[in-house]
């Protein structure tokens, strides 16, 4: 029997705030489920074209106040991108900390409002090295 992917679940402790992160990124909400009894509320975002690859953001309404404060998350959430240096700069002119630059013309980190990794890598060859990022030191840890 072949293994389908179905999605990756983070916990946010903003919804509104996650789910505008993720708009930056370019995902779309593609479905949302209010449950009134579990308290919580689901929302799948995913890039345009790929509604197969979601991102299912949690929101507990009474708030996740037992999580660590590095909120329960796993390791990153990966996304490749055709211009990693336009989309750097688009998060950077929305307020959004390059944690690790693109440096490499090819792989960069930020962090979602949750501090959620999220890795973005460059579609295809790496592009040339090129300022501000060629020199741009990490910020924070990613």
């Amino acid at each position: 029997m072949p293994l389908t992917y179905l999605h990756t679940m983070v916990r946010v402790k903003d919804l509104e705030k996650s789910m505008a992160f993720f708009e930056l990124l370019g995902l779309k909400e593609t479905r949302r489920w209010d449950n009134e009894q579990g308290r919580f509320t689901l929302v799948f975002m995913a890039p345009p074209g790929q509604e197969d690859a979601p991102v299912e953001l949690t929101y507990n309404w009474d708030g996740d106040d037992g999580l660590p404060s590095d909120s329960r998350h796993f390791g990153h959430l990966a996304y490749g991108v055709d211009d990693i240096y336009a989309t750097c700069q688009h998060l950077m002119d929305n307020g959004v900390t390059i944690n690790r630059p693109p440096r490499d013309g090819h792989m960069a980190f930020v962090r979602s409002p949750d501090n959620i990794s999220i890795e973005l890598l460059q579609n295809g060859t790496s592009l040339p090295a090129a300022e501000p990022w060629a020199s741009m030191e990490n910020t924070g840890h990613w």
